[in-house]
């Protein structure tokens, strides 16, 4: 196994542009392993709906990135006190789904440095009922990676502050919240260490006595990989156009206006149709301002630039275009039929 050395690049389109480079284009004939820390950041499973995920006001509100990546599961919180691993490996047939394969030397570090660490369920590291680590997998022409989090001194309010998380997903794991249910791993270590001590411990550990091998990366290498973040990881039509058709609802009282509730259907990202109901009063029909809306992103900033030359109150009465917006970016998925 050899070492890949990001650099300490927190950008996240970077370090995941990095690891799919790692899996597709390094040679094969070796394993490799990778550490990234990505600053704020909503890291988005491959098959979810983006808007379903994200608390886009929030989002928007503190910069946080989101992006997809090109494994499965569900959306993490990245920040600078989370330390991601990859292994990337060939996939010999007994590797993909084997997540203890990969977890469990994790766990043996964990313990070595005295945090009582243990796999759990299918895919997680906890001490105790507190989750430190959730992994996920993905293969390609013979391979593949498995990568996780290390919650280390995250700021786990913002957890629950980003994410929307099913209230079924919890009830059924039953806990109270998100917040309750992590922990960062700094609360279980016996003495302080920074989170470069960490992950240098921790390399250390994983690779043994052999030592460390490190994997050179090229400035051509360097140059591929600022593409493949360029072409896919800041792209809009993949952490935004891949989302699959789903319809999502809001409803709110507004003080001056009434009752107002929002349906939207989204497909592949963009808004394909929108409807407003309530008892609200208007002098124009808000048939027409949902028209406005038909397929472009459902992001704010395109929903921003169609409100930028309305005025709401013909529609609804007093409502603040910053209220509206938060408004259109708090939604729920609405029960399949």
């Amino acid at each position: 196994m050899k070492f890949i050395d990001n650099r300490g690049i927190t950008d996240p389109h970077i370090n995941l542009a990095l690891e799919e480079y790692a899996l597709r284009s390094l040679p094969p004939d070796d394993d490799y392993l990778l550490f990234y820390i990505n600053e704020p950041s909503i890291i988005i499973g491959k098959n979810q709906n983006t808007a379903e995920e994200i608390n886009a006001g929030y989002v928007a509100a503190n910069g946080i990135h989101v992006v997809r990546r090109l494994s499965g599961g569900g959306a993490v919180y990245h920040d600078l006190g989370n330390l991601s691993f990859s292994f990337i490996t060939n996939d010999d047939g007994r590797s993909f789904h084997n997540f203890r394969k990969f977890t469990e030397p994790v766990a043996a570090a964990l313990k070595e440095m005295g945090v009582q660490a243990e796999v759990t369920g299918r895919n997680d590291i906890q001490v105790g009922e507190r989750k430190i680590s959730g992994n996920a997998q993905y293969a390609a022409k013979g391979r593949m990676f498995s990568h996780g989090t290390l919650l280390f001194n995250s700021d786990l309010d913002r957890v629950q502050l980003a994410l929307k998380v099913s209230a079924e997903k919890i009830r059924s794991k039953g806990i109270k919240s998100v917040r309750s249910r992590v922990a960062n791993i700094t609360e279980f270590l016996p003495e302080p260490m920074t989170i470069a001590e960490f992950r240098e411990r921790l390399m250390r550990f994983l690779f043994g006595p052999s030592g460390v091998r490190e994997y050179p990366l090229s400035d051509e290498d360097w140059s591929k990989i600022e593409e493949l973040a360029d072409r896919r990881y800041r792209s809009w039509d993949w952490n935004y156009g891949k989302s699959p058709a789903a319809n999502f609802r809001n409803i709110r009282r507004f003080e001056g206006a009434g009752t107002l509730e929002v349906r939207f259907n989204l497909e592949k990202g963009r808004i394909r149709g929108a409807v407003f109901y309530g008892d609200f009063f208007g002098t124009r029909d808000a048939a027409e301002l949902a028209g406005r809306f038909a397929g472009i992103p459902y992001d704010r900033g395109h929903v921003a630039e169609v409100l930028e030359e309305v005025d709401l109150t013909p529609y609804f009465g007093l409502v603040g275009k910053e209220t509206f917006l938060d408004f259109l970016f708090d939604l729920s998925p609405l029960p399949a039929t």
